[in-house]
C-alpha cells in the first residue's frame, strides 16, 4: 500500500493514538505541517479510500483507527529504500552511513552486538 509523505504524518498520529476523531488528529498534524482543517480531512479520506484506516461512526463524528500496521508499513518503506538505492544490500546502506561519518560509536557498538546476536541465532 503507498502511502504519501504528507499521509503517513496522519498515519503516525493515528499510530501512536490508536484511534481518534477528525478533530482529534486536526489538532495534532495540522499546525505541525502547516495544513488547514480541510487538508487533514482530504487525507483522512484518501487513507479510507486506501483501507489504510477505517472509520465509525460515533454520533455526528467519525472515529478512526488504523487498519495498516506501523509496523507493516516501516517494513514496506525500509525494503523499497535498500532495494531502490543499494539493489536490495543492507551493507552498502550501512557502508553508506560510515563513509561519510555519521555512524557514531555507540551507533556503530550497537551494530557490532546486533550482528553478534545475528550471528548466534544462526
Amino acid at each position: 500500500m503507498q502511502i504519501s509523505e504528507a499521509e503517513s504524518a496522519v498515519m503516525l498520529a493515528l499510530w501512536e493514538a490508536g484511534e481518534a476523531t477528525a478533530d482529534d488528529l486536526i489538532a495534532r498534524v495540522a499546525a505541525a505541517n502547516d495544513w488547514a482543517e480541510p487538508t487533514v480531512r482530504t487525507l483522512l479520506n484518501r487513507l479510507l479510500g486506501k483501507g489504510a484506516i477505517s472509520a465509525e461512526k460515533e454520533g455526528r463524528r467519525y472515529r478512526y483507527r488504523p487498519v495498516l500496521q506501523r509496523e507493516d508499513w516501516v517494513q514496506a518503506q525500509s525494503r523499497g529504500i535498500v532495494d531502490r538505492l543499494f539493489g536490495g544490500r543492507i551493507a552498502p546502506l550501512v557502508a553508506h552511513f560510515g563513509e561519510r561519518g555519521e555512524l557514531s560509536r555507540d551507533d556503530i557498538a550497537e551494530l557490532r552486538r546486533l550482528i553478534e546476536d545475528l550471528d548466534d541465532g544462526r
